[in-house]
């Protein structure tokens, strides 16, 4: 039985992006090489697809599974994470995130990693506490994966410096409404704190 909850489409995908992680960032490895850049965008646009349809799927097909639950959030913070390390560690324009703008990056990063320690111990609580997903929660992945996307795609076509800046602005709105949703987040795992 645990074999075919693992095997399902949604979980599959799930996993697919997972694993395209070491590959995306092969690809962003090498600073100036804008083929390498181009195709780690499709690859970021094509994870971003998987991410969409396996959590669709899993609904409409009834096939929502426990792994299914522990796995998407962890292959989201997988990508976000190495792609902000490579964008901070290759120092190269366009792409790069360097100086002031390092500042939203580090909060991304930090806000996931409190977040997950928070999930972890409300889950280990002997009341359920549930933390829905807010639509502002919702904006701030939308401004997450286009900050990211327009990052990548800059190294793409470096000569084209508004998508670096279209990068940089996104990357500061997702970080202020990061550090609003991870303070909701907060309060509520406050009030089941000793």
């Amino acid at each position: 039985m645990a074999g075919s909850t693992m095997l399902t489409l949604p979980n599959l995908l799930t996993l697919s992006r997972i694993f395209a992680v070491p590959l995306l960032v092969a690809l962003l490895w090498f600073p100036g090489w804008e083929l390498g850049y181009g195709l780690g965008f499709a690859l970021y646009c094509l994870m971003g697809i998987t991410d969409y349809f396996d959590g669709y799927l899993a609904r409409a097909k009834g096939t929502v599974s426990r792994l299914g639950v522990f796995l998407d959030p962890i292959a989201d913070k997988i990508m976000v994470a190495a792609v902000i390390l490579m964008l901070v560690g290759t120092r190269h324009e366009p792409a790069s995130i360097q100086g002031l703008h390092i500042i939203p990056a580090l909060v991304i990063l930090l806000r996931e990693i409190a977040v997950s320690g928070l999930r972890e111990f409300l889950a280990g609580l002997k009341e359920t506490v549930s933390i829905p997903v807010s639509k502002l929660a919702k904006w701030k992945t939308t401004l997450q994966i286009v900050a990211l996307g327009a990052l990548i795609l800059a190294g793409a076509f470096p000569h084209y410096a508004f998508i670096k800046q279209t990068g940089i602005v996104t990357l500061w709105g997702a970080a202020i409404l990061t550090v609003i949703t991870g303070w909701d987040y907060l309060r509520v795992g406050l009030k089941h704190m000793d």
